[in-house]
């Protein structure tokens, strides 16, 4: 029986070639899908543009978004200064990217990349992005003068990580987005709301008022009454009231008055574009459809979901009071 020839050399050649490029495709294949599962490469949805300068503008997903508006919420409603605000962002933007990821280093999790065996809570409450903030400003308060630290090393006091200088490269987009989570900056966050209809999250004005209460806590908001569908509740715990309209249900939030600033240092209005634009990071979770706050108002669109003048701002009986934020879901 006579041996089986050698395969030619061009035609292992060309084996040796396509093998190569299914190698290729399937890393470009598994990259695809990690950017997509993580956020990375997926359609960003949510934008905040520099009030100063239109060049300057971060993206990011309405995920991302979201829990940028809790770590937000968290720490005004606590009192913390801007400052404090940033701090915190530029950590979770390096240890989680504004994930709330279910792994980590050993037994790190969340946004903050927390360790459950190290004192910073349960497991579930540290996936709990409202308390996690709340446990990182917690420790952040204890640091001696942190607003005079430079950023990394207020962040590292708390964290404690490997890589302690990590956290400068994020501190000009963390700016960018405390400014505008915090309502200094006006009309300066965007969504497009094209996932209102794909998110399985509960939707509709409860879950914005329970959502509230949870990023804010309800002595930040401040409310003092509450009203559906016609009949006034009593509101020992008060509530964001909550109207019918054609347009959908509406979820109205009394902006605080009196006072020239709160614990954070904020006017009126920067409290009332806090609230605002809170309601338009979290607008694909809670399918929130129109935000309206002092003449301006934002609408889901799947064209961008800018910031444009209310329907007759400035004229008697507008919805565009600054006086409350409104909130519609639906329709």
């Amino acid at each position: 029986m006579s041996e089986p020839s050698p395969t030619p050399p061009r035609r292992r050649g060309r084996v040796l070639r396509i093998c190569a490029a299914l190698l290729v495709l399937s890393g470009v294949a598994a990259y695809l899908v990690v950017q997509y599962v993580t956020g990375g490469g997926a359609a960003r949805g949510c934008k905040v543009v520099s009030a100063t300068d239109e060049r300057t503008s971060y993206e990011f997903t309405p995920e991302q978004a979201g829990n940028a508006a809790t770590i937000a919420a968290v720490g005004t409603g606590r009192g913390m200064p801007l400052r404090a605000v940033t701090i915190a962002l530029a950590t979770a933007l390096q240890e989680s990217g504004l994930r709330n990821i279910q792994h980590g280093d050993r037994d790190s999790l969340g946004l903050f990349q927390q360790r459950p065996s190290q004192g910073w809570g349960s497991e579930d409450q540290i996936m709990d992005p409202a308390y996690a903030s709340g446990i990182f400003y917690a420790h952040l308060a204890r640091v001696p003068d942190y607003t005079e630290l430079p950023l990394t090393v207020a962040a590292q006091k708390v964290q404690r990580s490997g890589f302690p200088e990590a956290y400068a490269k994020h501190e000009s987009d963390a700016t960018l987005l405390a400014t505008a989570l915090t309502g200094y900056s006006a009309a300066t966050l965007t969504c497009d709301g094209r996932s209102m209809r794909a998110t399985g999250a509960e939707a509709g004005p409860d879950a914005v008022r329970t959502a509230l209460v949870r990023d804010f806590g309800r002595d930040a908001l401040q409310e003092t009454g509450a009203e559906v569908g016609g009949t006034t509740v009593p509101s020992p715990s008060p509530s964001p009231s909550v109207t019918a309209t054609a347009r959908g249900r509406t979820v109205t939030v009394p902006v605080p008055q009196g006072n020239t600033t709160d614990a954070s240092g904020r006017d009126e209005r920067e409290r009332g574009w806090q609230l605002a634009q809170w309601a338009v990071a979290n607008s694909s979770a809670l399918r929130i459809s129109r935000v309206t706050y002092a003449g301006q108002e934002w609408t889901a669109s799947n064209g961008g979901g800018n910031w444009h003048p209310a329907p007759g701002a400035g004229t008697a009986g507008s919805e565009s009071s600054p006086t409350s934020v409104r909130i519609v879901t639906g329709p």
